[in-house]
């Protein structure tokens, strides 16, 4: 089978690996926030805020005052999600990239498929 990603540069799928992770640790502070509270002694809560603070911090000059705490872990992650979504394939010189928007996600869908797959 193809490689459906050699036609991207690699510093275009490096820099969305990147992105999709800050991106999908956000999106895991945000669930983990659900459960337990921020201050938590659990060793992933506390790499989780660790690993995202510093992202936070960047953003708090464009996050929303009336906010909720736990939420702007979620609204910092859309952040990324846009810039994933519009600015890529944009410097790439593309309207949309379609189904190959998210190169990290679709190397673990195929992965998925290929363990649990027929």
């Amino acid at each position: 089978m193809e490689n459906p990603f050699a036609a991207f540069p690699a510093w275009l799928l490096v820099v969305d690996y990147i992105l999709g992770m800050v991106m999908w640790t956000l999106i895991g502070r945000f669930g983990m926030n659900l459960f337990l509270p921020q201050d938590s002694k659990f060793f992933f809560m506390r790499v989780f805020v660790r690993m995202t603070d510093p992202v936070i911090r960047v953003f708090r000059p464009v996050t929303p005052s009336f906010l909720l705490e736990p939420l702007v872990p979620l609204f910092v992650a859309w952040f990324f999600y846009m810039i994933r979504f519009y600015v890529l394939p944009w410097l790439m010189g593309y309207s949309v990239m379609g189904m190959l928007s998210f190169p990290l996600e679709s190397e673990f869908a195929a992965g998925l498929y290929q363990l649990f797959g027929p």
